[in-house]
């Protein structure tokens, strides 16, 4: 077995790893780097089968719903085979409606946990785990006595977080490397840690309880935990969530009766302009009827302002001011905090700072703190650890031991990892 990181070596996002055995190929996520302005005019991969069809390559996986993991996925030969969650494929079939990012797949084998998959001579066996994205996979990768484990992206604070200590607890046995995500490094010390979800969820709770008008969350619609977040926040502090349209059809993509649906006595639909636009020009009228007993139109926002939270969305702010429902209010950033640093964000300050709206911070990340990483790595004592997904490769022989660093498009082989002789 031999493998090639197409992209992901010395980077976050655009991850690609190609691997090899007997003349037959898998692919592991065909993400688009997260810098790319025009992602059409992107150059695929120099992978086969991935400007035309062939034979050779067996399956794409994708290991979680984020554009940096499968964001070249639609230029794909359109009966290519992915391997990919069942929640997940939902997820970015929904997204389609409202978003250029959404994504339809024809050719689909769904990832289980611990479910094994056999391709060729490939075997794979796909491990649940903790992140921001939902139905998200880390992956065993099983091909000439040789066994790969890919993290992909994961964490342990989440509210997932019992699937990271099972994979520390049971992680697969005799694995040779293991290709793991360091996103942290640079950004945080090894002691640091991240607040759970539970953690900001109290602190929502204060947010909201101090604040005379409506709460307004930014926060992405596909961040299951973080919706589940702000909504248990809600109850706490005797709030109605209002969301929109966009985010209640990804919340029903789940399928999953425990987290937050539209039809929830304490949830109200709103439809924001700019996706009410989507659903004409795509005639999607009865996605939005299906809506219909949920909803809650402008003229009722400003009465509904002292008992809701509302998530937010930065173009609805004109919207927001007409239906005069901005008193009292304060906005939650509850993304990532650089996003607010970029350029395009100054109109929205401007307005906040006009509407005197207070701009607070409650968010926490998607990836595994690097004392999580450190734990992480320990599971897999033999394995050579490589590095993917990080700016910061040259750290990992520092922190974990034991590292190879690979260029993007080297080819190398998956050698067996030395295991020291067990006592007797």
């Amino acid at each position: 077995m031999r493998l090639c990181i197409h992209r992901g070596t010395n980077e976050i996002g655009g991850s690609c790893v190609e691997i090899e055995s007997h003349g037959k190929r898998i692919v592991l996520d065909a993400g688009l780097p997260l810098d790319v302005a025009n992602p059409e005019s992107f150059p695929l991969y120099p992978i086969r089968g991935f400007d035309a069809p062939d034979s050779s390559l067996l399956g794409v996986v994708i290991s979680h719903p984020h554009q940096d993991h499968y964001g070249l996925a639609h230029r794909l030969p359109r009966m290519t085979r992915f391997l990919v969650g069942k929640a997940a494929e939902a997820i970015l079939a929904a997204a389609d409606i409202f978003s250029p990012s959404g994504l339809h797949l024809e050719n689909v084998l769904h990832l289980e946990d611990r479910k094994l998959i056999t391709l060729g001579p490939f075997t794979i066996t796909p491990f649940l785990v903790d992140h921001s994205a939902y139905d998200a996979y880390a992956i065993l990768v099983e091909a000439d006595g040789k066994r790969l484990f890919y993290t992909g992206d994961l964490r342990a604070h989440g509210r997932k977080g019992k699937l990271f200590e099972k994979l520390l607890r049971v992680p697969p046995e005799h694995v040779d490397v293991l290709l793991m995500e360091g996103t942290t490094l640079g950004r945080s010390e090894v002691d640091e840690e991240f607040p759970t979800e539970a953690e900001i969820e109290t602190r929502f709770v204060e947010l909201f309880r101090k604040t005379p008008g409506m709460p307004l969350v930014w926060c992405s619609g596909q961040n299951i935990d973080r919706i589940v977040t702000v909504f248990r926040a809600c109850k706490r502090s005797g709030r109605q969530l209002i969301i929109d349209l966009y985010t209640a059809h990804i919340l029903r993509a789940t399928g999953n009766e425990h987290v937050p649906q539209a039809e929830w006595s304490e949830i109200k639909v709103y439809l924001p302009k700019s996706q009410k636009r989507q659903i004409i020009q795509k005639k999607e009228f009865q996605l939005a009827e299906s809506y219909k007993s949920s909803r809650i139109y402008p003229e009722h926002l400003r009465i509904e302002t002292p008992h809701s939270v509302m998530l937010f969305r930065p173009g609805m702010v004109r919207e927001l001011e007409e239906a005069a429902c901005i008193g009292g209010s304060r906005l939650i950033n509850s993304v990532w905090s650089g996003y607010m640093k970029e350029e395009k964000q100054k109109p929205l300050l401007d307005w906040l700072e006009k509407n005197g709206i207070p701009l607070d911070y409650c968010h926490t990340s998607g990836h595994a703190a690097v004392g999580d990483l450190l734990k992480l790595r320990n599971a897999f004592p033999c394995a050579v650890v490589v590095p993917i997904h990080t700016e910061h490769p040259g750290r990992f022989e520092e922190l974990f031991g034991n590292a190879q660093q690979h260029d993007d498009g080297a080819w190398w082989d998956v050698r067996p990892a030395i295991r020291k002789p067990e006592v007797k």
